[in-house]
């Protein structure tokens, strides 16, 4: 037995248990069309730690990165173990990751995973990202005490001037998001075969929201899309109509956390390294988190080809 073979049967015994960009079925949608494999650790029979990741070769360069729309990865542990038996896993797992001899190599972790330090031993280098987070998700009446006072008046001035749509498909979205970076950069940096791909499979499991704002005329307007399991939902892709009005997406934002509460326990931005998308997510009153990051490159220039 291979071991995605093995990380499959575990992920179906485990559920939930295992976060869901670490899940075998988000692995498979986000590398349809690429090649992904997982590192195990196993003792006496027991899967105690995996690392799902993404890897291939350009050029005679093996690389191991982060698939798209993966914000991380990084190691998954058995949580009922010991604090011995958790540190031999992790060292098992960046054991493993060192032998791979990929010339060009970066994993994030999972907030709250800051176990980096066991990967130093294989030149492995460190480096942090951050993130906009709410952890807990406050209930809604909470959630407004928060929010800036632009937050506030943002939702009030857009109130009544659309409709949500709780029902976008997939591919509407798609070409909705194609069309938008279109008009800001030329090309999407996805395919559109992709983004319907991730969210036709993320809504058809349940563990997906795809809303928009329409006018009067029914034209979407606005349009985001999350994905969530127990523990944490994340925004992950967003679009404008060129003449929708200033604020529709605080609006669509409101209404996307206020639908979530009680689905999940936490809500992640998933970004906010550039200063002004940092400051439109803690307007809303989260907390920054940093998300720490290993890489080793062994190429020149190869830093600045991870975006570190």
């Amino acid at each position: 037995m291979t071991n995605k073979e093995k990380y499959r049967q575990l992920c179906e015994t485990e559920g939930l248990r295992i976060p869901l960009f670490q899940q075998y079925w988000w692995m498979e949608a986000v590398c349809e069309d690429k090649q992904w494999d997982v590192l195990l650790y196993e003792k006496d029979g027991t899967i105690m730690g995996a690392m799902p990741f993404l890897y291939g070769k350009k050029f005679g360069i093996k690389y191991i990165l982060q698939p798209q729309l993966t914000p991380w990865s990084g190691p998954w542990l058995r949580q009922e173990m010991s604090d011995l038996s958790h540190k031999e896993t992790l060292s098992a797992l960046a054991q493993a990751l060192h032998n791979q001899h990929a010339k060009l190599c970066m994993q994030r972790f999972s907030p709250g995973m800051n176990e980096w330090q066991l990967f130093q031993q294989f030149k492995f280098k460190h480096t942090t990202r951050y993130t906009y987070r709410f952890d807990p998700l406050p209930e809604p009446t909470i959630l407004k005490e928060l929010a800036a006072k632009e937050r506030r008046k943002g939702i009030e001035a857009v109130e009544n001037a659309y409709i949500v749509d709780r029902t976008v498909d997939a591919d509407e979205f798609a070409d909705f998001h194609i069309a938008y970076w279109e008009r800001r950069s030329g090309k999407d940096l996805l395919s559109r075969d992709f983004i319907q791909r991730i969210c036709s499979t993320s809504l058809n499991r349940g563990q997906a929201l795809l809303y928009g704002l329409r006018n009067k005329n029914g034209t979407l307007m606005a349009a985001r899309f999350v994905v969530f399991d127990s523990t944490c939902a994340y925004s992950l892709l967003s679009a404008l109509h060129a003449d929708s009005l200033r604020n529709s997406m605080t609006k669509l934002v409101w209404t996307m956390l206020t639908d979530l509460y009680g689905r999940t326990k936490a809500f992640d931005f998933e970004g906010g390294m550039d200063s002004g998308i940092g400051h439109f997510y803690h307007s809303f009153g989260t907390t920054k988190t940093e998300i720490d990051c290993i890489y080793r490159s062994q190429i020149p220039f190869g830093t600045k080809l991870l975006h570190l």
